[in-house]
């Protein structure tokens, strides 16, 4: 009896979506594989529309993780300057071509023996030295006390002192010793940078900082201390 009921229910229901399609056929002059077929092809284009999106979250996904393989250089692989002046940019400074010349605080370079109570006592009133600064002599109207030069082969020069035949575009570079001028300099044209202009003043606790600069300690040994 159930069985009778279930299959005359299910005939109903077939006779029902055939009047239908039929009077939508009749209607709208679009048949039951004209419907198939538009719902086939809606199916095929939602399909085309999702799979450029998934490919682009793909590429996303895969751009993301490349820019995570950053190589970093170790500092012990940086290859660190061997002098001074490769440790320098020095063309951010003025430049000037002077006669340089070594002197000593000698006699044969200013008059004095080390008995003299102003022996190695420059006109500034430091002492001289030869450092990673050393003291310079220069004329005082061109490069005032305190003026600081890089000179090339020989490093930083820091005026000091003065003398009657350093006028106009020459200079004094200091050395401990005659040897020392003649084997390390002598008399030389050369191309100077002006690192700082003095003010006209220079004392041993400036001349002190200024040697006793962290970053350039490396480069000391390259130096001799009068």
């Amino acid at each position: 009896m159930k069985k009778l009921q279930l299959l005359r229910r299910f005939c109903i229901a077939l006779l029902f979506i055939v009047a239908v399609c039929t009077t939508l056929s009749i209607i709208t002059n679009i048949t039951v594989n004209d419907l198939l077929g538009d719902i086939e092809s809606s199916a095929s284009v939602i399909q085309s529309e999702q799979q450029p999106a998934r490919e682009v979250a793909i590429m996303s996904k895969s751009l993301h993780y490349q820019e995570s393989n950053t190589t970093y250089v170790s500092s012990e692989q940086t290859e660190r300057p061997e002098t001074l002046e490769e440790a320098i940019d020095l063309e951010q400074y003025p430049r000037a071509l002077v006669t340089a010349t070594g002197y000593t605080a000698g006699i044969e370079s200013t008059g004095k023996t080390p008995n003299h109570p102003e022996y190695g006592i420059t006109y500034s009133g430091v002492q001289v030295k030869r450092d990673l600064y050393s003291t310079i002599a220069a004329d005082l109207d061109v490069y005032p006390l305190g003026t600081i030069l890089y000179i090339p082969g020989y490093g930083y020069g820091v005026v000091a002192d003065k003398g009657s035949a350093i006028t106009g575009n020459k200079i004094d570079l200091y050395y401990p010793t005659v040897d020392e001028v003649y084997e390390e300099w002598g008399k030389k044209d050369v191309e100077v940078f002006l690192i700082k202009k003095g003010d006209g003043n220079l004392t041993e606790e400036v001349l002190q900082e200024l040697n006793d600069t962290e970053a350039l300690q490396v480069f000391r040994e390259q130096f001799r201390k009068s």
